[in-house]
């Protein structure tokens, strides 16, 4: 009895105090609310003071709402263990363990019975809720969520803000449509624009033909219904979005194409150089762009809208510098040498070294730079090795410098191993030597092609009587993931198509197993699908396969 009269002094209190108080403008509202939400800073900047176990101080930014509730508010699964939405437009709802209309449809099912029932908030208890741990029906939530310490204003900007979060579909998204683009920066090799397009527009298609059949057959409509919840009624749109000229002048027609016809996300992309304009474009929008096919990703621990599939060339020399680190032992006091081929490709994958090496705390590499036009001979390479006696020689270079490589074979102080990038080798890399095999290692950032094989059925059925030597087979796959992961993650929504949602619920599958990558793994807010990259050396014979001289290097 004592405890009930409490909570309703509380909700007396925090009546009048909502009341009183005047809140800024709707989209200060939307500044303020984010930053308490996303950051734990109060609006005047100082950290929310928020307790856990009832009374144990903590730091509210190690603790924000973000971290359980997630960007969309929508909450967050693991197993079993269920964080509620904390939007207002569910909150203020009454919640039952099944989702009305949706009894049937297991992905939303089963993550509703996992919740209590429990009556509609209030302005009043979710004040409660926040400052005081108590839901509308008297339970403490405190073992599972942290209490807030906020003032009237401030609590009152932050009810203001959940029920602003994820209120509306986002934009692309219509009464029974979802619009998508994708975007091509012209001069694109046609073959690679047509072999990312193929997969893309087989996903599209393949969903618009299961619209169509459950709206002409009842049987498949509640089949499919069943599986998808509302989705199997959506029909998908893919625009295509052409960038011309250079990299200065893509942002004022992205507007414009954004301007005529808005879209929930870009999915894929590509360009043979520069995305960082396309990239800046969908963090001011908040629009997401899946899994563009660029060699050069924007690196950013900050940016949330852009997922790449990995960090580009720059991940093979990280890699690199992981698998040497584990055998500091050896190379002792040696020195390591990178000979760079000064274009954007050798210097992405000396910085990726540099930068990787360098955190694990060792003396830093020798760089030795060679200009784009000059050819690395073998009396050139020669004179750096019997200049300074490396342990192990990177040779971030083309193809072209094999010959080179291949004069140190039979030296008596070459180095213990030679290390180039595979993906720049591209097929030159099946005609190493064989006496060469033994000393040249290359990164490999996929997964092995004898190993790929098997993944072979499900990516030929797209071709669907096109000829897949006309296509690039690498792009082929990647794009291929491309519709994998927006059709899972879509299913898994819950019909909640708003855009944070979309990264929300990639950020929580779990590892998945496609075409080209080892593995395609995610976690809340990381913005890099394929973390790791192989270590391999080609084996003997006429029809030598790759020989993976490490696991997975993960980054």
């Amino acid at each position: 009895m004592k405890f009930l009269l409490t909570v309703s002094l509380l909700l007396l209190s925090l009546t009048t105090a909502l009341a009183a108080e005047p809140l800024p403008s709707a989209a200060e509202i939307q500044r303020l609310g984010e930053r308490m939400y996303r950051d734990g800073l109060l609006p005047s900047g100082a950290v929310m003071k928020a307790f856990v176990s009832d009374d144990v101080p903590v730091d509210g930014t190690a603790f924000t709402c973000v971290s359980c509730h997630l960007r969309s508010g929508l909450g967050s699964i693991e197993g079993e263990v269920v964080t509620p939405p904390t939007n207002g437009r569910i909150l203020y709802q009454e919640r039952k363990p099944y989702v009305q209309g949706a009894i049937h449809v297991p992905l939303i099912h089963n993550y509703a019975v996992y919740l209590p029932e429990r009556p509609a908030y209030t302005d009043q208890t979710l004040a409660a809720l926040i400052s005081a741990g108590i839901d509308p029906t008297g339970r403490s939530v405190l073992k599972a969520m942290p209490r807030y310490e906020l003032d009237d204003r401030d609590m009152a900007i932050m009810i203001a803000y959940l029920k602003a979060l994820s209120d509306q579909p986002s934009p692309g998204v219509g009464e029974h449509v979802i619009r998508f683009a994708t975007v091509i920066v012209a001069g694109t090799d046609p073959v690679a624009v047509e072999s990312m397009l193929l997969p893309l527009q087989f996903s599209v298609d393949r969903k618009n033909r299961l619209a169509a059949a459950a709206g002409a057959n009842p049987r498949v409509a509640r089949m499919g219904y069943n599986m998808l919840g509302d989705l199997q009624s959506y029909t998908f749109t893919l625009a295509r979005w052409t960038l011309t000229g250079p990299p200065e002048g893509w942002r004022a027609q992205l507007d414009d194409y954004y301007r005529k016809e808005p879209v929930f996300a870009l999915l894929g992309g590509i360009s043979p150089g520069d995305w960082e304009p396309v990239h800046r474009f969908c963090e001011e929008n908040r629009i997401p762009d899946l899994f563009p096919v660029v060699d050069y990703p924007v690196i950013s621990d900050s940016d949330w809208y852009t997922l790449y599939f990995s960090r580009g060339i720059r991940q093979e020399g990280e890699a690199a510098a992981r698998y040497l680190h584990g055998m500091a032992d050896l190379i002792k006091d040696r020195a390591i040498v990178q000979v760079i081929r000064d274009t954007r490709r050798g210097r992405a994958l000396a910085d990726g070294f540099r930068a990787g090496w360098q955190a694990t705390g060792h003396t830093p590499a020798i760089d030795v730079l060679l200009p784009a036009a000059e050819a690395l001979t073998g009396e050139r390479l020669q004179q750096i090795v019997a200049g300074h006696k490396p342990a192990v020689l990177l040779v971030w270079d083309d193809a072209a410098s094999l010959p080179a490589i291949g004069a140190l074979a039979g030296q008596p102080d070459r180095p213990g191993l030679v290390l180039a990038s595979g993906n720049w080798f591209g097929q030159a890399l099946w005609t190493v030597p064989e006496p060469l095999r033994e000393l040249v290692y290359f990164t490999w950032p996929w997964r092995l092609p004898q190993e790929d094989a098997r993944f072979d059925i499900s990516v030929n059925k797209i071709f669907a009587g096109k000829s897949p030597a006309a296509y690039d087979p690498r792009i082929v796959r990647q794009s291929y993931t491309t519709g994998e992961v927006l059709g899972k993650a879509l299913m898994e929504m819950r019909g909640e198509y708003h855009r944070d949602f979309l990264y929300d619920t990639i950020g929580m599958m779990t590892d998945m197993y496609y075409p080209l990558y080892e593995r395609v793994s995610f976690g809340p807010g990381q913005r890099y699908a394929a973390k790791g990259c192989f270590i391999v050396q080609l084996g003997k014979g006429e029809k030598p396969q790759l020989e993976r001289r490490s696991e997975w290097v993960m980054q």
